[in-house]
């Protein structure tokens, strides 16, 4: 396929992106390209902001989705646009970035041209790839038309609009054995997002659609959380691992352990310890590095993540790095890492130091630290698990923990203040505002 070789996009696209700033956009230095505007490739952005360079952004999504809030779009707790934020919005100051929304397929190393699916090739000094990862089927594609997997705000509309169409449907059935399919929910995976999903569809069963039915009792939805290891929350401490079970089972969420998944289809699933039929199956377990593994050369892990240098970049291109989710640091440099929003925002804070000593003639940091601020996970209503390392919470400390870390790191002071008054709100009445049945363009 023959490339036309851009710049970084037309005048008006680079005056959309920097609308607002004041003086035009000049290049000073170095054109980096970003792949990807979600924690690690904004963070570069912000980095590199009026600095000695040109950045481009592109994105197949105009926006920075806050994901780790991702499963409260899902159950109805929250809207995609109270996580959300445009990125040329967020960005508008910056006179050195431009956005572009596109899509990349490829990438000519040697040449140093990014390939575009318009046929278009874009030149550049260095590239970020930040694309982040896919659910991993293990092998079974197929499942993924039966067993949506939450990444994108297009995948929480569709599991919502799934989530609540079983009630309505529920509630018009005369078969009581339908019914009880209809409301069984399946989460496969026992990591942090099977167990937040978890915890918030058996709230929502019990407490915010209570009064919403007249024949149907919500409350008797089943949700049924299946983990193929011997525990949930498996990169936690033990201890928090079986207060996230207790706290699941008060719920009355069903978990069974050691039950792996054998095969899902459209009424239900088959696992190493039974048949479970119903009405939605959500899968939420396992990773896979995104396609952009693959154009780099490097051969990926078998989790199809891409191994870097201490310095973040590939081996043998010190111009091209791999940060967040898709990189793999090798434990020659303290890794393998988390795959969390923290690592990605520091990696994209490193590589953008990186970037600005070059193109200012000093020695960049040789290598990356990663400095871990500890973990969290929500299990449901005043429950949580947060480890610090040298310190452990569980319960409403935890709880309380894990909302106001989370309120502080959304993007905009809108959306903060949205997302506290919608908590307290939910906290106060029980109930979800989102309960929106959406169709969807066909």
């Amino acid at each position: 396929m023959k490339q036309r070789l851009d710049r970084f996009g037309s005048a008006e696209e680079a005056m959309q992106a920097n609308a607002g700033a004041k003086g035009p956009m000049k290049q000073t230095g170095p054109r980096v390209i970003v792949l990807g505007g979600g924690f690690g490739g904004l963070t570069v952005l912000k980095g590199l902001s009026d600095k000695k360079v040109e950045v481009l952004l592109i994105d197949r999504s105009n926006h920075h989705l806050f994901q780790p809030l991702l499963y409260q779009v899902a159950t109805a707790a929250l809207s995609t646009t109270e996580i959300a934020q445009p990125i040329r919005s967020i960005m508008r100051g910056a006179r050195n970035v431009t956005v572009r929304l596109d899509e990349a397929v490829g990438v000519d190393l040697p040449g140093r041209n990014l390939l575009l699916a318009d046929g278009n090739a874009l030149r550049y000094d260095v590239l970020v790839v930040a694309t982040g990862v896919d659910y991993n089927y293990f092998g079974h594609a197929d499942w993924a038309a039966h067993a949506p997997s939450l990444k994108s705000a297009g995948d929480a509309i569709r599991i919502r609009r799934r989530l609540l169409l079983a009630f309505e449907e529920a509630e018009k059935s005369d078969d009581p054995v339908r019914r009880q399919q209809l409301l069984t929910f399946v989460l496969v995976g026992g990591g942090p997002t099977g167990v937040e999903m978890a915890g918030s569809i058996a709230e929502l069963a019990r407490f915010a659609l209570r009064r919403d039915f007249r024949r149907i009792d919500p409350a008797s939805a089943r949700v049924i959380l299946v983990e193929a290891g011997s525990r949930l929350l498996s990169a936690f401490p033990e201890g928090l691992s079986a207060y996230a079970l207790k706290a699941l089972r008060r719920m009355r969420v069903e978990v069974r352990l050691s039950t792996p998944v054998e095969s899902v289809d459209a009424n239900g699933v088959d696992t190493g310890n039974g048949r479970i039929e119903a009405g939605l199956v959500i899968w939420c377990a396992g990773v896979r590095g995104s396609s952009a593994g693959s154009w780099l050369g490097v051969p990926p892990t078998r989790h199809g993540t891409v191994s870097v240098s201490p310095d973040l970049s590939i081996v043998g291109h010190p111009e091209v790095f791999v940060i967040g989710d898709l990189a793999h640091v090798g434990a020659q440099s303290g890794g393998p890492l988390p795959q969390l929003a923290t690592v990605a925002k520091q990696q994209g804070a490193f590589v953008a130091q990186v970037i600005d000593a070059r193109a200012n003639g000093r020695t960049p940091p040789a290598k990356f630290v990663f400095r871990n601020p500890g973990s969290l996970a929500i299990i449901g209503r005043s429950s949580a698990v947060v480890d610090f390392g040298w310190l452990r919470l569980t319960g409403f400390p935890a709880w309380l923990v894990w909302a106001l870390a989370h309120i502080y790191f959304l993007i905009g002071f809108r959306n903060r203040t949205t997302v506290f008054v919608e908590w307290a709100w939910e906290w106060f009445s029980y109930k979800r505002g989102a309960r929106l049945i959406v169709d969807l363009p066909r």
